[in-house]
């Protein structure tokens, strides 16, 4: 199923995109856990995402990069702060460089991801707070909502597999 909300809260700094997933808690967990399920669907269809480490445990890091139609790449990283499999991920995420080692380490938003039962099939809510309302503003006009509305939107494609 596409995105059922996307919400952009400007007081409260955070920018909320919210799916139904035919699949079980379990199974959307994966989508997290598993790096490679998780390059399928983190990057637009036109920008995918290729993750070179993948650690999903508090303390742990991930590095990635999502490369563009042209050929560009943006690399990103994780440190995960909070994991309560199958139902609760929290994680730093920004920028990094070619090197895979963030830009700013300061300059990150906090995604939280809740995976919930929703009838015979899972909610899931990926709400990001960001540090500082001119954080908000930048993401927001790079595209992120429709980036994350675009990305969300291949899962249901990836879990019918």
């Amino acid at each position: 199923m596409p995105v059922l909300d996307t919400r952009l809260d400007t007081d409260d700094l955070t920018l909320t995109v919210v799916t139904e997933i035919d699949a079980t808690p379990e199974r959307a967990w994966q989508l997290w856990a598993d790096h490679r399920q998780l390059e399928q669907w983190w990057g637009p269809p036109t920008w995918p995402a290729t993750f070179h480490r993948h650690e999903l445990e508090p303390g742990g890091e991930s590095r990635y990069f999502m490369t563009g139609p042209d050929g560009s790449k943006g690399h990103g990283w994780f440190s995960i702060v909070e994991t309560d499999a199958p139902n609760r991920l929290v994680f730093k995420d920004g920028f990094a460089g070619e090197d895979g080692e963030p830009t700013d380490p300061e300059d990150y938003g906090t995604v939280t991801v809740t995976i919930e039962p929703a009838g015979e099939r899972t909610r899931m809510s990926v709400q990001t707070r960001f540090r500082s309302a001119e954080q908000l503003k930048a993401m927001t006009e790079m595209g992120m909502a429709e980036g994350m509305t675009e990305a969300m939107g291949q899962i249901d494609a990836l879990v019918a597999a």
